[in-house]
C-alpha cells in the first residue's frame, strides 16, 4: 500500500495511520470495504492487492463497486493478473445488478488499456470530493 500511494497519481499524501485503518477495515466487520490479495503461489509472495468499496447506485438501480486500489508489483505486471481480477469480480457479482467504478491516472496508459479491454468505459464526469474527518474539515 505505501508503495501504491508513493505514486505521483495521488493528490495528497496518506499517511501511515490511514493505511493502518484502511488495513483494518479490510480484514475487519466493515461491511463496506473488501480487501484482496493476490499471491504468487510458487513463492508464497505477495504479488499485490485490491481495495474495493461498496454502495448503492441509485443511477443503476443496484450495487456500485469502487476499485479503489488495484495493485500488482512490478515482476508481476503482464501475467494476467489484472484480467484474472475483473473475471473474479464478474464472476462473484454475476447474479447482482452492479455498476464497478475505477479511477485512472491519464499517464497511466497501460492500466487504462487493461481497463478497456476488460470492458470498462471511460466516462465524461467530473468528480468533486469534500473530505469531513470526525465533525471537522481534513486537513
Amino acid at each position: 500500500m505505501q508503495t501504491f500511494y508513493a505514486f505521483q497519481a495521488v493528490f495528497y499524501p496518506v499517511s501511515e495511520e490511514i493505511l493502518r485503518q484502511d488495513l483494518a477495515d479490510c480484514v475487519g466487520a466493515c461491511p463496506f470495504v473488501e480487501g484482496l490479495v493476490f499471491v504468487d503461489a510458487l513463492f508464497d509472495v505477495i504479488a499485490g492487492y485490491a481495495i474495493l468499496a461498496k454502495s448503492y447506485s441509485t443511477e443503476y438501480g443496484g450495487v456500485c463497486i469502487w476499485i479503489e486500489d488495484l495493485y500488482i508489483k512490478k515482476d508481476y505486471r503482464h501475467k494476467g493478473i489484472g484480467t484474472q481480477f475483473f473475471t473474479y469480480l464478474e464472476t462473484h457479482y454475476r447474479n447482482h445488478t452492479v455498476r464497478f467504478r475505477l479511477e485512472a491516472e491519464p499517464k497511466n496508459k497501460t492500466a487504462i488499456q487493461l481497463y478497456q479491454k476488460c470492458g470498462f468505459e471511460i466516462v465524461p464526469y467530473i468528480e468533486l470530493a469534500k473530505t469531513w474527518k470526525k465533525g471537522k474539515p481534513y486537513e
